[in-house]
């Protein structure tokens, strides 16, 4: 059977990057698509809202209060030239800013440059926030001591040209910490399971329902081993863990979630997080 259809052939274009950069200038990242927040948008305390809620989701990571702590390594980024790929709504461009590094932070979307920079500017922070597409970073190679992205290369139709471009701008020595969907986590066996027979006999493919099925204008998912040989063609040191939020832990609507999560305990919710997240993080390292 024929899957190739119109929009896979534009994804292996220039033009998915211009697909994704509407998409993400019309739908901004503010984790508030269940309940809007009904706060003045881009103020301090729409930031500190959606902030709340992003670190909500991500509770069931590791034990911190804040996991990006750890996941950022931020005691040790203080002086360290950092890039953030998609910097969004900018919470991980200010943590790295308050961990004292000298920061640059790119998207696609001019909305979340934007907002970047509200944020900082009513934080009182500083960092070089620029418009960039990641599969042609504007930097000399060499130029940075770690490389943080969050849910955004596999956004790109041609993620192998963002990872080729990450490893020449990363400096010897230095690491790239980067998450993904994951092709084998619980979102994606939903998806799977329940759309897939039908969408078979209409001709999707396995990608197309999945991406249909997340954010984004596309949105490519990775088996960890998948991820890991992608990693592997440039860099030597590779590492890739299973992360999830609590839609994982207990696979049910929203409204039932809430009540049975209080029926399994948190050592088990992580547990089952390890093994079937929907998200994979990866911490690859550039030979010195």
């Amino acid at each position: 059977m024929q899957f190739e259809s119109k929009r896979l052939k534009e994804l292996a274009t220039p033009a998915s990057q211009e697909g994704n950069k509407k998409w993400w200038t019309a739908h901004t990242m503010s984790y508030d698509w269940k309940e809007k927040s009904d706060l003045d948008k881009f103020s301090l305390a729409w930031f500190d809202d959606i902030d709340h809620r992003f670190l909500y989701a991500a509770r069931l990571f590791s034990d911190a209060s804040n996991p990006f702590n750890v996941l950022m390594d931020t005691e040790h980024l203080r002086e360290k030239r950092i890039l953030e790929i998609g910097c969004g709504m900018g919470l991980h461009c200010e943590m790295i800013a308050r961990a004292g590094a000298d920061v640059t932070a790119i998207d696609l979307s001019p909305v979340s440059i934007s907002a970047t920079m509200r944020r900082l500017e009513l934080k009182s922070l500083t960092a070089d926030v620029r418009q960039m597409d990641a599969e042609v970073l504007d930097f000399p190679s060499d130029s940075f001591d770690m490389v943080w992205s969050w849910g955004v290369i596999h956004h790109s139709s041609r993620t192998g040209r963002i990872v080729r471009e990450i490893e020449r701008v990363l400096r010897p020595g230095g690491k790239a910490r980067i998450m993904v969907y994951n092709l084998e986590g619980m979102s994606a066996y939903i998806t799977l399971t329940t759309r897939y027979l039908l969408g078979f006999w209409r001709g999707r493919s396995i990608d197309e329902l999945l991406w249909q099925s997340s954010d984004g204008f596309t949105a490519r998912y990775y088996t960890r081993d998948g991820l890991m040989d992608l990693l592997a063609t440039f860099f030597d040191d590779v590492d890739v863990v299973v992360l999830g939020g609590d839609a994982d832990a207990v696979p049910l609507p929203r409204a039932l979630r809430r009540y049975a999560l209080k029926l399994v305990p948190l050592t088990r919710q992580q547990a089952l997080v390890r093994s079937r997240g929907s998200l994979l993080f990866a911490v690859v390292g550039k030979t010195a």
